[in-house]
Formats: C-alpha cells, structure tokens, sequence
C-alpha cells in the first residue's frame, strides 16, 4: 500500500484527522518514521541517504531518524511538515497530528490543530503504563476524542510475550473505561522491527489475529459532518478597503450564505451577508466548515477580533460566568480568587476563578476533595469562571470550537478546559 504525503482536494474523498500521542520514550517518532517507510511515503532517497549517514558515523541506524531529517528540512524552509503528516489508505484521506507534549495540547485546544477524530496512544511494552499515559488519556478525552488506538510498542524488548501483552492492555484498557474512552483496538507492536505497523507481524502472528496500526486507521467512524451544525464563525480580524470592510474569520461549522441574517455574539448586532469573499479559491455564494473567508454586510457594523457569527435562531450562549472540566498543568496552583486570561476560540478576556470542586488526581482517578480553594499541576477540577465582560461559547457536547478553552497564567499556557454547561446549576458532578 503506497501513502502520499500530498494532501488530497478536500470534498474528493473521505478525511479523518488522527493524533499521535504517548510518553516521551515509548517510540512515537520511530512509530511515524516506520509508518512513512513501509509505506513507500518518503522523498525520492530519503532513507538510503540516512543509513547511509549511520554508516558512516557508526550509528545503528533508527527509524527515529527518518522524522528528525524531515524536521531539519522543515526548519530549513523545505516544504515538509512533520506536524502534520498527509497519507490516504484505499478507504480515506488521513491526516496525522503529531502531539509532542501536554502545552501543545493545550495550544491545539484553541487552533483546532488537535482536533481529531481519533488517536493512536503509544504505551512502551517493556516500561508499561506511565502517568504520562494516563494524563494523555485525560486530555484526550478533554479533547473530546473517544475512538483510540492503543499500541504497546517495543514488544521485541520483551520477546513478542503475551503475558506481557495482556497485562499492559488490561490496566489500561480499564483505565480508559473509566473516562467513558474506549479503545477500539490495542495492537502489538515493534515500530523498530515493523512488527504490525503496516503489515501483519509473524512474532506476534501465533495469539494476535487483529488489525495492523494501518488497517486499524480505516475501522475508525468519521465524526458527523459539521456542515449540519449551527453555524459558528468566530471573527478573526476586520479589513478596511477603501469603503469596504472585510469580516475574516474561518467557518467552523454550519453554512453561512450570501443573503443570510446573521449575528454578532456577545454583541447582540445583527447584519445582512452581501459577499463572500475568498483568496485565490472559486467563487461562490457560500462557505463550507473549514474554509477562511471574508464577508461584507449590506450595511456596516462596528464588529471586532473575538465576535462569533451565528445565524439568529441557533446563537450561542453569551454570559459573564461558565462552568466547566479543567485540566491544570501550571507549575503554580490555579488558586480562587485569582485572575487568569482565557482564550476561546478568537476570544481573548480576563477571567477569575469563583469556585472549585471535585478535583481529581489523573493519574490514579483518585478524588482530592469535593470544594477546594487550589487546583494543582497535572489535576482536573470542575470550575466556575467569571468574566469581565461576556463571552460567547456553547457547551463542548454541542459544538467543539466553541466549547473548549486556554487558560494563560502570565505567559503560559497553563490549563484548558471544556464548557460543560451552559446555565449554571446549584450543584454539578463531572
């Protein structure tokens, strides 16, 4: 099976985005560089010239090395993103996201970059399950993500064992289970040997009968069509051309149409649509999720960075307060009563913490207390933001784009989180 790295005309065929995720050793660039060989998916002597760079240099080659050359040639300007990695099956479109820590998670929570249908999570089978591995559970779900792939990878260290298998698979299985996640398979792997990667493996061939890492892929379910949302286009900028303004922003579900009715949340504003405008693309007289266009009004608005555009009978909810699950990953406690930035999808405003409750450790589940005052690193909580002025969002359950958020502690990304409700009850239980 031939994978091309050349993204495919989106609307051709079927598309699902895939993030990769796993502890920071357990072998997810040796994964991804066996992936792109066994698939015949790197540049024309890409390979040979590495090996035979360790040959010269007395290296043992690794497959590791495939990725680290592509990430030099990227920041060299050549056009190969290891980021996102482009590759099409007989059964879909794919596009890989490589997710190298928890901060990038939480960046990706506000760009879209991490939102996936589906995640392939990396366990080393000699090392077995790590809080690393768990917390990557946690965010995954936070992420809204709940088809998964779990490879135990480095089964060659532990002589292709069953025991070993079953073990890993058990603990983690069940730990999945209990965030409502489920693992649709979990695959024995050696990336290093190409054990089950992209072809069936013969050492693990005697007790394992289930899908490759590849064909694994083509089994997952696409995530419902956003076009049958309620349209969301958070306003990136406004434009100024001679007596033109330009509303830009990227539609991240529903259709908006020349000629519709629109509103501006928090604002309140409504408008007319008269174009729609687009770089470089064809004309038409609408847009589709995933495009970035621009727009004029009939008549002119004061519309700014942050807006949401919605048609008027399916808005967004618009409050000074939320409630929501929050994942922490600050050096320095989230603390009530202190005063963070909160980043929502274009939206960008102060927030203080009201309340926290139900804290739970992720790596063991275990609760740390019903109210608390402080929510520690590597720990989730149910909190309630309040705002300076209002914001725009809808419940994550609803509409991802706009249920989902960055909490900035000075300078970093230190928390994200999902809106869980959109009117706020008297109690709650995550």
């Amino acid at each position: 099976m031939v994978v091309d790295l050349t993204p495919v005309h989106e609307g051709i065929r079927p598309k699902m985005n895939i993030v990769i995720v796993g502890h920071v050793d357990h072998g997810k660039s040796t994964l991804v560089g066996r992936l792109l060989y066994d698939t015949d998916s790197l540049p024309d002597g890409k390979y040979d010239a590495i090996a035979r760079v360790c040959e010269d240099t007395g290296k043992q080659f690794e497959f590791a090395f495939l990725l680290d050359a592509l990430e030099e040639e990227r920041d060299q300007g050549i056009t190969i993103d290891t980021a996102q990695i482009y590759f099409h099956t007989t059964g879909r479109d794919y596009v890989i996201i490589d997710a190298p820590g928890h901060k990038e998670f939480l960046k990706n929570m506000v760009t879209g970059a991490a939102s996936a249908d589906a995640a392939i999570l990396l366990i080393d089978a000699d090392e077995g399950v790590q809080e690393q591995s768990r917390r990557h559970g946690y965010l995954l779900k936070l992420l809204g993500i709940r088809q998964v792939v779990v490879v135990i990878n480095k089964m060659d260290l532990v002589g292709y064992s069953r025991e070993v298998y079953e073990s890993v698979k058990a603990e983690y299985v069940d730990f999945l289970s209990q965030l409502d996640v489920e693992a649709q398979f979990v695959i024995p792997v050696s990336a290093m040997q190409g054990e089950n990667v992209a072809t069936p493996g013969a050492a693990t061939g005697e007790w394992y009968d289930g899908p490759t890492v590849l064909e694994s892929l083509d089994l997952f379910t696409p995530s419902p069509t956003k076009e049958n949302q309620p349209l969301r286009m958070p306003v990136q900028d406004v434009y100024k051309f001679d007596k033109r303004r330009i509303i830009a922003g990227r539609v991240e579900s529903g259709i908006i149409r020349v000629g519709d009715t629109i509103r501006f949340s928090p604002s309140a504003q409504e408008g007319v649509v008269e174009t729609i405008e687009r770089w470089h693309s064809e004309e038409r007289d609408y847009a589709l999720p995933g495009e970035s266009i621009g727009i004029t009004l009939t008549e002119q608005l004061f519309v700014e960075r942050g807006h949401v555009i919605s048609h008027v009978e399916h808005m967004p909810t618009s409050s000074t307060s939320i409630m929501a699950s929050l994942f922490w990953l600050g050096d320095r406690h989230l603390r009530v009563g202190k005063t963070y930035v909160l980043k929502l999808a274009t939206q960008e405003v102060e927030c203080q913490v009201e309340s926290i409750s139900h804290v739970i450790d992720t790596s063991s589940l275990a609760s740390v207390g019903d109210i608390a005052t402080e929510v520690a690193k590597n720990e989730v909580a149910t909190v309630i933001l309040d705002f300076k002025k209002p914001v725009a969002f809808d419940r994550f359950s609803d509409i991802i784009e706009t249920g989902r958020f960055v909490i900035v502690d000075g300078y970093d990304a230190a928390g994200g989180g999902i809106i869980t409700q959109t009117e706020l009850p008297v109690t709650f239980q995550i």
